[in-house]
C-alpha cells in the first residue's frame, strides 16, 4: 500500500461509493474503479461489499482501512515534523561541553531555552576542551563550548567569555603566606611548591606544560585528576598550587594572575566553518552570552 492507495480507499469508504469518492478526489470514476479492482486483486479478497447502494467494507476491507489510516496519520505526523525541522522549531542539538561548565551554565540557561524551543532535543557530550574540538571535527557534536586557544583553521571560534590564567593557591601554601590574593606573580614564585594538575586532554594542561617548559620548571606533582572542581578543592585543602583560569574560581579562593602572561585561552563556542547554524543553536549561544558578565559586555558593545 502506498499513500495514494491509502487515501483513495479511505475516501471510498467515507463517501460510500466510487462516484462520490472520485468527485472528492478530482479523478475520473473509471480510473478510481480500476485502481480499486487492482488493489482487490493484489489483496486476493473483496475489500468492499457492493450488494447494497452504499459500499461497505468487508472484514478484510476493515483491516485494510485500519492500516491505511495508520499510514496516513504517520505520514501527516512526519510532514508536520519535517515542516517544523525546516522552520528550525524542532531539531536536535548535540552539545559538547566540559563537566564543570555544564554544571555552571546549563541549569541556568536550559529552562529558558526549553521554554522557547520545547521541540528541540539537547544531547550532551561532556569532555575536556581539547577532546571537545576533536569531537566537533569528527562530527560527533554540532557545537562545542570549550575553553581553548583558537588554533584550528577548520573551526569558527565565537568568544563567549575572556579568561585570565593564574595560580590557585591553598591558604597554607608558601605563595598565599607571602602575597595577598590578586597579586600578579611570576611562575618562578611557585618553584618550591607542589602542584595539582589536570590530566592530558584538558587545554589547561597544555598551557601548564608549555609554561613549565618555557620557565625551565620541574615542579613536584601531588596528584592528577580529570575534574577541575576536585583539583581546586585538593589544592586549597592540601596547600598546593593549581594552574587554572579565573572563571573557575571557588568563592574567596586565593588566586594570583601570571605577571606578563597574555592568555589566548578563552571560553569559546566552537563551530565547523561554513556550516549552517540553526536558530535554536544561535539562541542557546545568546543565552550563554547573556549569562556571563563578560558576555553581557560583548552584547552591549555590539549594540
Amino acid at each position: 500500500m502506498n499513500l495514494r492507495q491509502a487515501l483513495y480507499m479511505k475516501t471510498i469508504a467515507e463517501k460510500g461509493g466510487i462516484t462520490a469518492a472520485a468527485k472528492q478526489l478530482y479523478i475520473s470514476q473509471p480510473s478510481l474503479s480500476q485502481m480499486l479492482r487492482q488493489i482487490e486483486e493484489e489483496a486476493g479478497v473483496p475489500l468492499f461489499d457492493r450488494s447494497s447502494l452504499s459500499f461497505r467494507p468487508t472484514y478484510a476491507g476493515e483491516r485494510y482501512l485500519h492500516a491505511a489510516s495508520v499510514l496516513l496519520n504517520t505520514n501527516e505526523i512526519l510532514e508536520n515534523e519535517l515542516r517544523e525541522i525546516r522552520g528550525e522549531e524542532r531539531g536536535r542539538l548535540r552539545l559538547g561541553i566540559s563537566m564543570l561548565r555544564s554544571a555552571q551554565l546549563l541549569p541556568c540557561i536550559l529552562p529558558e531555552f526549553a521554554s522557547r524551543f520545547p521541540k528541540v532535543e539537547v544531547s550532551l557530550q561532556e569532555a575536556g576542551s581539547a577532546k571537545l574540538e576533536q569531537l566537533l571535527q569528527e562530527g560527533s557534536v554540532d557545537m562545542a563550548l570549550a575553553s581553548t586557544e583558537p588554533n584550528n583553521p577548520l573551526l569558527e571560534y565565537r568568544l563567549l567569555q575572556k579568561e585570565r590564567i593564574g595560580i590557585l593557591a591553598g591558604p597554607a601554601s608558601p605563595l598565599a603566606q607571602r602575597f595577598p590574593p590578586g597579586t600578579a606573580i611570576s611562575l618562578k614564585e611557585t618553584e618550591n611548591g607542589r602542584f595539582v594538575a589536570l590530566k592530558a586532554g584538558h587545554s589547561v594542561r597544555v598551557i601548564q606544560d608549555r609554561l613549565f617548559q618555557e620557565h625551565g620548571l620541574h615542579p613536584g606533582f601531588f596528584l592528577e585528576t580529570d575534574n577541575m572542581e576536585t583539583a581546586q578543592q585538593i589544592a586549597l585543602r592540601c596547600g598546593c598550587y593549581l594552574l587554572c583560569p579565573d572563571s573557575y574560581l571557588p568563592s574567596g579562593a586565593p588566586f594570583y594572575p601570571l605577571d606578563g602572561y597574555e592568555s589566548r585561552r578563552h571560553f569559546y563556542a566552537c563551530l565547523r566553518k561554513k556550516e549552517h547554524v540553526p536558530q535554536y543553536a544561535e539562541a542557546l549561544l545568546y543565552l550563554i552570552v547573556q549569562h556571563t558578565s563578560e558576555g553581557a559586555a560583548l552584547l552591549n558593545a555590539e549594540k
